[in-house]
């Protein structure tokens, strides 16, 4: 295998080339700072996918160090996150499993159908599937995804029982057990939602009037959830609240999770399939937004394949690690890059600092009030709603509002699978309608030079009998038939036309559908004695259409440039009224 070869599936092996200490304690800081952040946020996305809290913790170790070996990114941080835990909860909540074993080894079964998806994707090298599904259909469905999340967890912060995975049942069913809050619980809930948003919005800048430098400042309000864990735990112990009705995180177990193999279950591999295939895609997506945004920053690139590769092989490492599905997370991903993190060594160290955790800190953590990891939930999930992209898109492009409304409401109304398969569904009619209808400008020439300009939009010079038309999109079988019919629109509007010029400077492929449908209008069009003509044709096409008949039979010719066709024709059909 040659050096080129082994860096393009190892990536790893190029940063590491140049790895020295001074990258070395740039990635350690990343990693401390990323792990404070991600000890509470693995205990509670661990809770909102439905699993034990520890999960959670193995979710966030072996998976980062595969990751670290096959990524392409340099700050993208892996982990449990929101949607692809709320994702996990609702897929293995319809199975109806009785136990927690089972319930457990499902999730594990999920990992490792989206991990083995994913590594399949990247190895027939299937990156660029990421472009079929469009960021504001992404945008809507994370946003209604980040409502019913936050809802979700209302329950542990008023401590009563409530389910659902949809907003109308969710709704319903946090209503009809409002007559059972706990007290207790909701102090607690409310103490860390306060905590959160107060730390969020203010604390930052409360540090810098007291003098602390912008970077304590700055990690100490990262540390937040942490301190608001401290804080519960300290509570819990000293008014003794478990036994007050509020509901703790309860025994974890102590050590590095166990290899295992999830299991072979043919019902659960069947019922997991599809959603393990949606988890990936939402999954990849956001990771592929992520790591693309935070790349540029730096001037880098990642590797769409290689990102499929590297976030397969962390779920397959989660599946056989006792955890759950894994991707890039948002929020992870920004605090790693701005704390300092060069390459994904610091995802490696970030996972020695998890390992480090799930050995000395389970029994503290027990302690831990199921309230806490709520609000810690909800503040985090809050910040990915974003109304704004209904206002942006209908203002944009109102095909692209219906794609986004449709998939918020759907996810609202009908739970996250069907709102993930209604985005991707839209995703892929929008850009088929859109392409299917393709702009077709009627083009003339703006006086004193050799461009041709839309007549709607430009002052031009037009001949009578001579009509171009520029087609703003590569001609396939879906569009080809509204072409012919705005040919044949503009032939029942003008009997004085003579010569149709197809003027092809967007035009990157033709198929073969559309080739028909050329060859049935030039036929019509040699019937009616109208020429038919070619410009601006591009090699790739013209060497397509060369290995056909129809280039012999077109009754019009291919010119070189628009304005040597136009010319052309005039000065031929001069010629002719002569």
């Amino acid at each position: 295998m040659t050096k080129s070869l082994v860096s393009t599936f190892l990536p790893c092996v190029d940063w590491l080339k140049t790895y020295n200490t001074r990258t070395l304690s740039d990635d350690l800081l990343a990693a401390v700072i990323v792990t404070i952040m991600l000890v509470p946020q693995s205990l509670a996305y661990a809770l909102l996918a439905g699993v034990p809290a520890e999960v959670g913790l193995y979710a966030s170790i072996l998976p980062l160090v595969l990751y670290t070996v096959f990524g392409s990114s340099r700050t993208l941080a892996v982990g449990p996150v929101a949607v692809a835990s709320l994702m996990t909860a609702s897929s293995i909540g319809a199975l109806g499993l009785q136990t927690q074993a089972e319930y457990l080894q499902a999730a594990m079964i999920l990992a490792l159908l989206s991990g083995l998806f994913l590594l399949v994707l990247g190895i027939l090298r299937f990156g660029f599937l990421a472009n079929f599904l469009s960021h504001p259909v992404v945008s809507g469905f994370i946003t209604a995804s980040g409502i019913i999340i936050a809802l979700s967890q209302v329950r542990h912060i008023l401590g009563i029982q409530a389910d659902g995975d949809s907003l109308p049942h969710l709704l319903t069913s946090l209503a009809a057990n409002m007559g059972s809050i706990n007290g207790p619980t909701l102090w607690v809930g409310l103490f860390a939602l306060c905590f959160l948003f107060a730390s969020r919005l203010w604390l930052k800048t409360l540090l810098l009037k007291f003098g602390i430098t912008e970077f304590v400042a700055s990690l100490i309000t990262k540390a937040a959830p942490v301190i608001a864990v401290l804080i519960t735990i300290f509570w819990a112990t000293l008014a003794e609240l478990g036994e007050q009705g509020v509901a703790l995180v309860g025994e974890i177990p102590a050590g590095l999770p166990v290899f295992a193999f999830p299991g072979f279950d043919l019902f659960l591999f069947r019922e997991l399939l599809i959603p393990a295939i949606l988890i990936s895609v939402i999954g990849y997506v956001e990771s592929v937004s992520v790591g693309k945004t935070l790349a540029a920053k730096r001037r880098q690139k990642i590797n769409q394949n290689q990102e499929l590769i590297g976030l397969g092989t962390a779920n397959i490492a989660s599946a056989f690690s006792g955890g759950f599905p894994v991707t890039g997370g948002f929020s992870r991903s920004v605090v790693n890059f701005d704390a300092g993190a060069q390459t994904p060594a610091a995802g490696f160290f970030t996972a020695i600092g998890i390992a480090i955790a799930t050995m000395t800190l389970t029994e503290y953590l027990a302690l831990l009030p199921k309230a806490t990891l709520a609000a810690t939930i909800i503040v985090a999930v809050l910040g990915l709603v974003d109304f704004s992209i209904l206002k942006k898109t209908w203002n944009y492009s109102k095909n692209d509002f219906i794609g986004v409304a449709a998939t918020l409401v759907m996810t609202l109304l009908a739970g996250v699978e069907i709102g993930v398969s209604v985005g991707v569904a839209a995703s892929l009619i929008l850009h088929l309608y859109k392409s299917s209808r393709p702009h077709i400008a009627e083009v003339g020439e703006i006086k004193g030079t050799k461009h041709f300009r839309n007549i709607k939009r430009h002052k031009v010079e037009t001949s009578p009998d001579v009509v171009s038309l520029r087609v703003d999109e590569s001609l396939y079988f879906a569009n080809a038939s509204y072409l012919e019919d705005e040919i044949f629109r503009i032939l029942g509007e003008r009997k004085q036309i003579r010569h149709i010029i197809l003027m092809c400077t967007a035009v990157n492929e033709i198929d073969i559908s559309a080739l028909e449908v050329l060859e049935s209008v030039n036929e019509i069009l040699r019937q009616e004695g109208i020429g038919f003509h070619l410009s601006e044709v591009k090699g790739p096409v013209m060497d397509c259409l060369e290995n056909t008949h129809f280039l012999a039979n077109l009754n019009g010719q291919v010119f070189l440039s628009q304005y040597q066709a136009v010319h052309s024709l005039q000065m031929e059909d001069t010629l002719l009224s002569l």
